[in-house]
């Protein structure tokens, strides 16, 4: 059995906002709110739902770029909160993150060769001009590119090999875990195939896990071993990738998959229309925050919360459809 890397128990993200007349109200934006799971050394958890659910809020918080609200935020048994700093600079080698925009998480100031290294130099874990190139030129190959491309700049190279130099530079410390923020969402979708391939190589060649965060479920599916569908700011249903897929079961999980084209045009299948957009975070919901949009909404949908149901070992929904049973 392969041992918890991650672990989160009700995290919380809320962002203060000012309201009335005077700005004398202080209401809060829930964007993560009360979120819980795991994740297993080498596995792929794949995180999907709508724009402003939480997703990107969520990575951010377990790379601790961002301070949480509340909650408790595990790598390898340690909480990162009773972390000092000298700590967290050691587990921060083992976490990293492949942002989503390659245009912009690069800096266009810096030649590909100082943008790898800078890290190797952060983290001391290469020494003197020659050792560090060499181990550039080495992370360089690992993604598919080439020594002479070091000296190059960003603006030099196109989308996708500029997100190569970005898992490059995730690479260079060595991490246990990568968090990818929608990592081909900018891309072609031609190029996309490519960079997953290349993830996939590298995670099985290096023994990464990774986090990756995106809305385009088959990308997900192509990639991910277990799936965590997010709403408004919580997961609504996790399961593994084929049980997701052939059986989903919360109403807004078989509403996304029901979105997805099929290139047969002699298959036909029911496609469910939700109703009106996400709600706000600043005011969600009472009850299942999903009952606004959902076909299937009760009245205890409206002012209860539902629960955590299991339904197997990798299989679980928080749906007042499935409490009962």
């Amino acid at each position: 059995m392969s041992k918890v890397l991650l672990r989160t128990e009700n995290l919380k993200k809320y962002y203060p906002t000012k309201s009335g007349v005077f700005g004398t109200k202080t209401e809060y934006v829930k964007s993560v709110d009360g979120v819980s799971f795991e994740v297993k050394e080498g596995e792929v958890f794949g995180i999907v739902g709508e724009s402003g659910c939480g997703k990107s809020t969520l990575g951010k918080l377990i790379c601790n770029l961002i301070d949480k609200t509340d909650g408790v935020i595990t790598i390898k048994d340690k909480n990162l909160s009773k972390l000092s700093k000298k700590e967290m600079r050691d587990v921060r080698k083992d976490i990293q993150m492949v942002f989503q925009d390659p245009y912009a998480s690069l800096n266009p100031r810096m030649s590909v060769r100082d943008i790898i290294a800078e890290p190797l130099i952060i983290h001391n874990l290469a020494h003197g001009k020659e050792e560090i190139d060499k181990r550039v030129i080495e992370l360089l190959r690992h993604v598919g590119l080439d020594g002479y491309h070091a000296q190059r700049y960003p603006h030099e190279f196109s989308g996708g090999q500029r997100q190569r130099i970005g898992i490059a530079r995730a690479l260079a410390v060595k991490p246990k875990l990568i968090i990818a923020d929608e990592p081909v969402s900018a891309l072609d979708v031609s190029i996309q195939s490519q960079v997953l391939n290349l993830m996939n190589e590298l995670k099985n060649k290096l023994n990464l896990t990774y986090v990756f965060i995106a809305h385009d479920l088959s990308v997900v599916e192509h990639i991910s071993d277990r799936i965590g569908v997010m709403y408004l700011g919580n997961f609504v249903e996790v399961a593994g990738k084929y049980e997701m897929y052939k059986n989903p079961l919360h109403p807004y999980t078989q509403a996304l998959l029901s979105a997805i084209p099929i290139p047969d045009p002699t298959i036909k299948k029911e496609r469910i229309i939700l109703e009106g957009s996400i709600p706000s975070a600043l005011n969600p919901p009472s009850g299942c925050k999903f009952h606004t949009r959902c076909r299937h909404a009760m009245d205890i949908c409206k002012v209860e919360e539902p629960i955590k149901k299991q339904i197997s070992d990798s299989h679980y929904v928080f749906c007042h459809l499935y409490n009962d049973k």
